[in-house]
Order: structure tokens, then sequence, then C-alpha cells
């Protein structure tokens, strides 16, 4: 079979890409190794990970804060299992939405893996046997994986990763997490919420450590009033697991300071490589870099022409959002059109609660590059719509240029703050100064005043409710 364009991973970039190829006039297969579609986010990421964070917010809310509101609750109980079949429901109703956008968009799907036969053609390999499909163009967005080291003896049973915890089907009593980025701190959250008792070990000194140092400091203060507890600058050095329970070893960095942990699960979460195995890149000479990542250009064209590659397995921020905006570059440029990313304006987002959004550079980075900046920040305590509803845990950030005052960076740790991050990046987009964004009416009592007021101070300390 003959296509313009066939895509290798069915991920938010892999079927986006497919979507706008086919939109843009392109005849589109679409290769996915499992028999849903969807990749990592939809079937083990995104998706059921915040089905379980808003469940057990849910939880977390009737058992500590419904009484302050005046509603009355007794013998709250948590179904375990009823919670995770709802997540698995929210997960095939999303998977099955893919399903019907490939059908509406005439994309051929084939499962099975797929392996480079010649920079044209594509091996499909399934139980069925092996079949090959030749394309004009080919796009590589097989995702990524879990980093699980052979020191933490990883058996997916009680040491494990992202993917296994989405299914564990009983509050443990004890939990280990091993690092302190996104993914840890999300399922960290979630069971700490359902009553679980969660030790957060991390190499570096401060969690999030690549967002802006003060929503890392927020955050684990929030993080603690839940129970969670965190072991800073600490390595793992050995993980020992039997079929009930597990040991952690954990030393304090720089120190002879060692002691163990025990607990019902370790969760590795310390990051995530690219997944190209089985694409047999080298027969076409596809190249990549020493963290295994596929070396691509400006157009995200690997070292082969016509051979494209977007998402997890290229450098920069592992981030659907990022994925789908490379899927859609991919495919415009096929069609002949110019298209652009400002990578600098990726949003990033933790779905704790409260939740944390930044975009742009962090207070860290503008010291580092020696820019002139200005500083201004409004917590969420003073916002009557976060008193309203109880929630005045943080705060937002705006980092302007000190001559210019055009907005380099926006920070926040707050409720919603996922969806509210957005009004930085159109401005951003658009090179607003933090005067231009004090300016615009936001709409009262709402949890983007806050934006604001913070954009205020920072255009010389005029925010109004602080």
């Amino acid at each position: 079979m003959q296509y313009d364009v066939i895509v290798i991973g069915s991920g938010p970039g892999g079927y986006v890409g497919a979507i706008r190829a086919a939109q843009l006039g392109k005849k589109v297969a679409i290769i996915e190794k499992y028999n849903t579609l969807g990749g990592t986010c939809l079937n083990v990421g995104c998706i059921p990970s915040k089905a379980l964070l808003d469940s057990s917010e849910h939880y977390h809310n009737a058992v500590d804060r419904f009484a302050e509101h005046g509603i009355e609750t007794s013998d709250v109980k948590i179904n375990m299992k009823q919670m995770i079949k709802r997540k698995n429901d929210v997960v095939d109703q999303t998977c099955k939405g893919i399903d019907f956008l490939m059908k509406k968009n005439k994309i051929d799907v084939y499962n099975g893996h797929g392996s480079f036969v010649s920079k044209n053609v594509v091996a499909i390999t399934n139980a069925e046997g092996t079949k090959e499909i030749e394309g004009e163009k080919i796009i590589i967005a097989t995702g990524s994986k879990p980093i699980a080291p052979d020191m933490f003896n990883y058996d997916k049973k009680r040491v494990i990763t992202s993917t296994e915890a989405l299914n564990i089907d009983s509050v443990p009593k004890k939990m280990v997490i091993v690092g302190g980025g996104v993914i840890g701190l999300e399922l960290g959250s979630v069971f700490a919420r359902l009553g679980t008792s969660v030790d957060v070990v991390e190499y570096m000194d401060r969690i999030l450590p690549t967002m802006d140092n003060d929503c890392g400091k927020e955050l684990m203060r929030s993080l603690k009033k839940i129970g969670m507890n965190f072991y800073l600058s600490h390595s793992v050095t050995g993980v020992k697991a039997t079929k009930t329970a597990c040991t952690v070893s954990v030393q304090k960095r720089d120190s002879d300071e060692k002691f163990d942990i025990k607990a019902d699960y370790c969760l590795v979460a310390i990051g995530r490589k690219p997944y190209t195995d089985g694409l047999n890149l080298e027969a076409v000479g596809i190249t990549k870099d020493d963290k295994g990542r596929i070396n691509v250009n400006d157009h995200l064209e690997t070292s082969v022409p016509g051979i494209f590659a977007i998402g997890d397995v290229i450098k920069g921020a592992m981030l659907a959002h990022k994925a789908e905006e490379e899927g859609i570059l991919v495919a415009e440029y096929i069609a002949g059109e110019k298209p652009h990313i400002d990578y600098n304006l990726i949003p990033g987002v933790v779905y704790t609660w409260p939740e944390v959004a930044a975009v742009g550079k962090t207070e860290e980075e503008l010291k580092t590059t020696g820019t002139p900046y200005k500083v201004g920040k409004f917590p969420f305590k003073a916002l009557g719509r976060a008193r309203a509803s109880m929630d005045t845990e943080g705060f937002v950030k705006v980092l302007a240029h000190k001559d210019t005052d055009e907005v380099l960076g926006v920070h926040m740790v707050g409720p919603r703050v996922a969806d509210v991050i957005i009004e930085a990046v159109a401005l951003m987009e658009f090179r607003a100064s933090a005067e231009d964004m004090s300016r615009i009416s936001h709409p009262h009592p709402t949890y983007t005043e806050a934006v604001k007021e913070a954009a205020l101070a920072a255009t010389g300390n005029r925010a109004l409710h602080m």
C-alpha cells in the first residue's frame, strides 16, 4: 500500500500529526504497537493520572473540608476498585474518540510493531505476521518509557513505575517515591490524599528542579500538609522486594548517613527515556544523540531526508502538547507551509492540588543570563474567589524585563492554574508587557485576577489588593 505520510506511533503527537496531514489532503496511515490508540498519554499517562487525581481530591475534600463548608458527612469510604474502574472508563472513552477521529479523517490504522525496511518502506509485525507499506514521508512518534535502572530491581509488582501505579486497587499503607519531579509528585499526592504515608526521595536539593524555585518551595509546603514527607539531597542506593513489601536503601548526598525505608511499594519516577526499540533506525542511517534521542533539524527532519521525528523521541520537554504542536508542524511543513514553534512558550503543568503552571523563563534562568528583570507576585490568599472556595495556597509570579517591561516568564501555584496559565502564554506570544497584562479587565471574582494583580505589582508595586 502506498501513502503520502506514514506515522509510527499514535500518541498525541502521532495522531494529531496524522489528522493534520489528512486535513491537508494527504493519504495517511498510522501504525500503533498496542491494541488501543492514544499512546502513553491516553492509556497510562496524562488521562488516567488526571482521573485518579480528581477522584482522590474529591475524597480528600469529603473527609477534610466539607465540614467547614457546612456539609456534614459520615462514614466516608474509599472504593478503590470503583475508582480504578472509573479511571479505566475515562481512558476507554478517550481512546474510542481517537478511533472515531481516524475514521472521520480517512486515516488507515495498522496495529503492530513498525520498523524500517528502507527510507520509504515500513514493516508492520503482529500476531498475524508481517506486512509492508510504503510512504513518501514518514513521521516517528513512538514516545518514551519510564527509566528503571537495574539497581532498582523493577519487578512491576512491588517496585513499580507510573504504569503499574495507575492500577493499584487497594490503598497502600506506605509508599516510597523515588524522584521529586512531576510524575512522582502527582501520583504521590493521589495516594497521600487517600491515606497512604508517602516518602519522596529526591537527589536534588529541591523538588521540581526544572521549574522556578519559588514554585517548588510553595508546592512542597502544601504537600507536607497532606502528609507527604521529603528527603531532599538523598539518593537511593538499592531496592529489595518481597511478594508483599519492599525495602529502599537511602543515603544522604555528600554524607555517610544511610538508612532503610520499608514500604508496600517503591514507585520509581526518575524520568523517561525515548522509546525507539525495534524501529531498525540503523537500516536507514538515522542518528541519535548520547541520550538516545533522534537527531532532527529545525523542521524536525532526521538525518535521512523525508523521515521526521517528534515528541518524546527528540530533544525538549516530554509533554503531550509539545508533541501535538510538533506533529502539526511536520504535517504543515510536508504540505509546503511555513509553520513555527516557540519552544520558550510551551507551558509546563503539575496537576497536584494546588496545581503548578509556568511559561517562559524562570528567575534562576534570568539571573544566569544576566537579564535585567523585575518581579511582581500576588498570593491567592488575598483573592476573594480563592477564599470563597477555600483554595488560598499559592501565588502568581510575573517576571518582566526591567527596561522594556516585556513579560519574560509567568509562574503559578494555585487553584486551576493549569487553565489560567494560557492567559500568560497568549500574551507572551504577542510580546505583551506587564502593563498590557495589568490593564486587561479580568472578571470578578475569579482566580485570574491574581494574574492582573501580579502584573500590577511587576509594573511598579501597584497591586491593588495587597
